[in-house]
């Protein structure tokens, strides 16, 4: 089986949510903001989107690699930074792009103001470093979007429950934006990043993957989770309980990109399979000598993101980011478990609502995989997806042979829908 843990569903104030008609949300990353000329050029989508009539909310990234800078500084200052002073540190990396992409609209005449995820009303728990949003106060936002502003919203960050600056993990920006744009009541949340869309597999490995231009919620928490690396998982988990539609398109063209929204029969119909994922970044753990439900409560009170859960007899098989292994070691220690890191494996996912009602997916999968004279280990699996480990340097080959076994290189791939 596998398991996903997901955030409780933050609070949002119902007498702030009016459903205004026009309300986008436009989050962009840190490639998009990247140096000077970029910023005007988001600037300027930002304005298009104001005077085509829209009440515009921009949330930005930090510029480029700024916080991978900032966490090396820290790190040369430091060999253990106190986590609440290093997400003072990193949290200002969102702040510098607000500013400067506010300015970048200033001079082309549109009014707008910069704010930080605390003046924005971002309020989390208090797990520095990888907080969760727990309550979203949007007073201020709705204040400048009735002054005809448009607001500018520093991503990946809030400030706690204790008052204190947080910030959100990696990929954090995305689930500020979603966040935002379930307590505004927005028609949509664009994802603005330097890939087109979702794709059927990680085009860098399979050049004939298609794009995708729909796909259910329900697909890409499992995407997400299974390696896809356009969205945070959590901003997806939150879309979906709020109805958030998602549109994942590239800050440098102004071709559509790929919904994410509830799911329709047509996206059935078009094709069985949305993509094939996979990811060597994971951990995956064996463990013998507790309790399920003891080893997962304290995995959980660590803060680990537990993914796969497998388990055989008293054997625990369960996999989580390699960021947090550090996390999970601490855990599996105060436990006294028995317990050892099962190395060099990757995941490879096939996933599909299509699935569902079309049997015979499974065994295309291992036939295929079969095929290669590759053994699959730790098998898991959902209504929606089939995953499995397999060595590192198998990875590559068995993503492009199951794409090509399910014909996602097809033009009926895309899920043509509209």
């Amino acid at each position: 089986m596998a398991e996903a843990a997901y955030e409780t569903l933050p609070e949002l104030e119902t007498e702030e949510r009016p459903g205004s008609a026009g309300t986008v949300v436009m989050k962009f990353g840190g490639t998009s903001v990247a140096d000077p000329e970029k910023i005007r050029r988001v600037a300027s989508r930002l304005v298009g989107a104001r005077r085509s009539g829209a009440r515009v909310v921009g949330v930005v990234s930090a510029m480029g690699y700024h916080t991978d800078e900032l966490v090396a500084l820290a790190h040369k200052v430091s060999p253990r930074p106190k986590p609440r002073e290093l997400d003072m540190l990193i949290s200002v990396g969102e702040r510098v792009s607000c500013a400067l992409v506010a300015m970048a609209i200033a001079d082309l005449g549109t009014d707008a103001i910069s704010l930080t995820g605390s003046q924005a009303g971002i309020v989390t728990d208090t797990a520095h470093g990888r907080a969760k949003i727990v309550e979203v106060k949007a007073h201020r936002i709705h204040r400048a979007l009735d002054e005809d502003r448009i607001v500018l919203v520093a991503g990946f960050q809030g400030v706690s429950t204790e008052y204190d600056i947080t910030t959100l993990g990696r990929g954090g920006s995305d689930t500020t934006a979603v966040a935002l744009a379930g307590a505004l009541g927005a028609d949509a949340c664009e994802i603005y990043t330097d890939v087109d869309g979702v794709f059927t597999a990680d085009p860098r490995l399979v050049p004939e993957a298609r794009k995708l231009h729909a796909v259910s919620y329900e697909e890409m928490l499992e995407l997400a989770a299974s390696g896809a690396r356009v969205l945070q998982l959590r901003s997806v988990e939150f879309a979906r309980n709020h109805g958030v539609k998602l549109h994942v398109r590239s800050t440098f063209t102004d071709e559509p990109g790929t919904w994410i929204r509830e799911e329709d029969e047509r996206m059935l119909e078009k094709a069985l399979i949305s993509g094939v994922t996979h990811t060597v970044e994971e951990a995956v753990y064996e463990v013998e000598g507790v309790a399920p439900a003891e080893l997962f409560e304290s995995l959980a009170t660590a803060e680990v993101n537990v993914d796969t859960v497998i388990q055989m007899d008293s054997r625990i098989v369960f996999s989580a980011p390699l960021e947090d292994r550090p996390h999970a070691e601490q855990a599996l220690a105060a436990l006294g478990a028995r317990w050892s890191e099962q190395h060099g494996l990757g995941k490879v996912s096939v996933v599909g609502a299509g699935m569902k009602s079309h049997p015979g997916v499974a065994a295309r999968t291992f036939a295929t995989v079969r095929g290669l004279g590759v053994e699959p280990r730790f098998v898991a699996t959902s209504p929606i997806k089939i995953a499995f480990y397999l060595p590192h340097e198998e990875v590559d080959r068995t993503v492009r042979a199951l794409h090509e076994a399910f014909e996602l290189g097809s033009a009926e791939a895309e899920r043509q829908h509209a």
